[in-house]
């Protein structure tokens, strides 16, 4: 379980972490499984993180954990406070636009330049995350089917060749975990009751690249972004 200030907040959070014993690369990987879970969505918004809790869930002493938070912090992903806890950013409909703006020039401009030099292999990867995802929704777990999201949507974006719209991709994907949490749980329900389809967009987006229509690619791409938007928007406080 992830840990917090409070067991409240622990029992929460659906994720465990693995050790992180190397000398070497300890301080990478405690930040790399943090990130990795604020970008899934694994923290509620507003929820509180003590560097205490976070070395006894990782068995590392706290200077991995601070130094995690810290970068962490300054990709605007966490808040520090004065007592050197962390804080999961709060939501709002304003940050919910401004994100999601960035994201649809940034991912549609990295979707022109990618899906043209997707090749068969990566079509053909495309389609079986598509094919996981209808069997993860049948099974219920919802963060193995954001860790797929994420996956199919990157498979893109990095047949784009370019470096700087991956790492600005990623950072804005950081920033949009509180809300990927906020969609996780108003999804869930519905796609236990059939109303959601666990691949979202997706599908679409595979016919249009196997078709070669690349435009439409965008649109679809964009479409998913927008649609995520129209459903968070009216869960966020103005």
């Amino acid at each position: 379980m992830i840990a917090s200030d409070t067991k409240k907040e622990n029992a929460s959070v659906d994720m465990s972490f693995g050790p992180v014993s190397s000398r070497t690369t300890i301080q990478d990987g405690v930040y790399q499984q943090l990130r990795q879970a604020l970008m899934n969505g694994q923290f509620n918004p507003a929820q509180s993180l003590t560097i205490a809790g976070l070395a006894e869930t990782f068995g590392t002493s706290n200077m991995p954990v601070r130094e995690a938070l810290r970068r962490l912090a300054a990709e605007n992903a966490l808040e520090i406070a004065s007592n050197g806890s962390a804080r999961v950013p709060v939501v709002t409909a304003a940050r919910l636009d401004d994100l999601c703006r960035a994201r649809i020039v940034v991912e549609a401009l990295a979707t022109e330049l990618g899906a043209p030099r997707l090749t068969p292999k990566d079509l053909e990867i495309l389609k079986g995350i598509v094919s996981e995802q209808k069997e993860i929704g049948r099974d219920k777990n919802i963060y193995t089917l954001i860790t797929k999201n994420q996956q199919f949507h990157f498979t893109i974006y990095r047949a784009s060749g370019s470096d700087v719209l991956i790492q600005l991709i990623e950072t804005l994907w950081l920033r949009f975990g509180p809300y990927m949490r906020m969609l996780s749980t108003h999804v869930a329900p519905l796609i236990r009751a059939g109303e959601s389809e666990p691949s979202g967009r997706h599908i679409a987006i595979v016919e249009a690249l196997e078709s070669k229509d690349f435009a439409r690619v965008r649109e679809e791409i964009i479409a998913d972004i927008s649609a995520t938007q129209e459903v968070l928007r009216p869960l966020c406080p103005e």
